[in-house]
């Protein structure tokens, strides 16, 4: 079950940030990025009250706080760089470094992956590394792209230390701390926050999404090893690669073709392990 949902939260992140990136290209990306945070809470908050926990303690919800501080900057960075650079690019290269970090801290914390996981942990790396285009920056916003991953580790493995008594209150706490993290940048560009009425409802339903893509992580996490589920769960690069490439036509490569058969791989081996 743990693989099954590390997946459904990858495939809920490939999802969001092919419908971030497009709307950050049509409306200012920090209110697609505050409002996103905004109905992140909703979905979080409604959550949280419809799974009861056993026992939410104050050190879970900070966990959670540092969780969201995390994912509302890598938010942040990664919507800025989608509204200037090609998404086949920038989302893989937000993956990258996320993993990498996750996955020593996991096992510094005590994890003890198989032969079999270390073998898909060491072709995710070089797969999301080729996805992303082989180290060619051929379009604008990488730079944004590596801060994200910094977010996205963070992110991920503060997430991971909450506690399974707490239920989905830390993923709630977390919402909170974006909001709270992105309200300096949403003051900046206050002139930009009306949107078409539209635009705003999706903003939201991209939120939602992300915070639904991390119910799903924390629960993954709770069931293996954190090593494994962030690798998992960090395969999202390919999802959006692939829709950029049919829906927004952006040309592929022999070396992104490659890191897409290797993530592929990586599932296989990180599932059986």
């Amino acid at each position: 079950m743990g693989p099954l949902l590390a997946l459904a939260s990858a495939v809920c992140y490939g999802i969001v940030d092919f419908a971030g990136g497009i709307l950050s290209r049509r409306a200012h990306f920090a209110t697609v990025t505050f409002l996103g945070q905004l109905g992140g809470l909703l979905l979080a908050c409604a959550a949280a009250l419809l799974l009861p926990a056993d026992a939410v303690r104050p050190v879970d919800l900070l966990w959670g706080a540092l969780s969201g501080a995390g994912s509302g900057s890598a938010m942040h960075f990664l919507n800025r760089g989608l509204s200037r650079g090609a998404m086949s690019v920038i989302v893989p290269v937000s993956a990258v470094t996320g993993v990498a970090l996750s996955v020593l801290c996991g096992v510094l914390l005590g994890d003890r992956p198989t032969p079999l996981a270390w073998a898909g942990i060491a072709v995710t790396v070089p797969a999301l590394w080729l996805v992303s285009g082989g180290g060619a920056n051929r379009a604008g916003g990488v730079a944004d792209g590596l801060l994200a991953s910094a977010g996205v580790a963070v992110q991920y493995i503060a997430l991971a230390q909450a506690d399974s008594t707490s239920g989905l209150w830390p993923v709630a706490a977390g919402r909170v701390a974006a909001v709270l993290v992105l309200l300096p940048s949403a003051a900046r560009h206050a002139g930009h926050l009306r949107m078409p009425s539209g635009q705003c409802v999706q903003a939201l339903l991209v939120g939602a999404g992300a915070a639904l893509g991390l119910v799903l992580y924390l629960l993954a996490a709770q069931r293996q090893m954190l090593a494994v589920a962030v690798v998992l769960a960090s395969l999202y690069p390919a999802l959006p690669v692939i829709l950029g490439l049919a829906l927004l036509h952006e040309k592929v490569t022999r070396w992104q073709t490659a890191g897409l058969l290797g993530a592929a791989m990586a599932t296989v081996l990180l599932s059986v392990g």
